[in-house]
């Protein structure tokens, strides 16, 4: 089996560009609309992520504004992927190309699906993230760090204090945010215990 340093990815910071949308309470029907959930992968989801938004902003979304091209971090509002369950929304944004997520807050279960795809949601105090918001819409072109392990979000609107909860923290920056590999970390000792117990037929015994 491969040892845990094979295996395990560990998030500790995203650096990048960012992008910025703004509006509060923008919920997953709105980040994917359910007509493009009727497909058997997530492969081609990130194309339509925040669909009708973009078509009825007629190319002026943020998503197809050329400035933001290549951004790896959405900055947003509060309450941001409110709605439905569905893990479809942080699967369009993350294919769409973001890896971090920045705002005033997020839906409770849009945030533990993202952290299960290793992607963080950090918040920022409000003053600071519409000082980020205004930094990021003047020079799009600035580096926006997410750091974990200082707990900061840093760009040319300064060093700010991100706030996520310690054990999702602790999950990204351990690589014990993949259930997946997890599991396949722990392949020998779930062997050997599966040894141990009669009633298991294990290869060759």
């Amino acid at each position: 089996m491969a040892t845990n340093e094979d295996v395990l990815v560990r998030i500790e910071s995203v650096e990048g560009t960012a992008c910025v949308v703004r509006g509060d309470d923008i919920d997953t029907d709105r980040i994917i609309p359910a007509r493009f959930m009727k497909v058997v992968t997530f492969d081609d989801m990130g194309r339509h992520a925040f669909a009708d938004a973009r078509k009825e902003a007629k190319g002026k979304h943020p998503l197809d504004d050329p400035r933001y091209s290549g951004a790896s971090i959405l900055v947003v509002g509060k309450n941001f992927g409110c709605g439905s369950s569905r893990e479809h929304a942080p699967q369009a944004l993350m294919r769409f190309g973001f890896q971090a997520f920045v705002g005033a807050s997020f839906a409770e279960i849009f945030a533990g699906n993202c952290t299960a795809l290793g992607l963080p949601c950090v918040t920022l105090a409000e003053r600071d993230l519409a000082k980020l918001m205004d930094s990021v819409e003047l020079d799009p072109a600035q580096t926006v760090t997410v750091d974990l392990r200082a707990k900061q979000v840093r760009s040319r609107a300064g060093e700010m204090a991100a706030i996520l909860p310690d054990g999702v923290r602790q999950q990204l920056v351990e690589g014990t945010w993949d259930a997946t590999r997890v599991l396949l970390e722990a392949g020998d000792a779930i062997e050997r215990t599966a040894a141990s117990l009669p009633y298991v037929e294990m290869p060759g015994r």
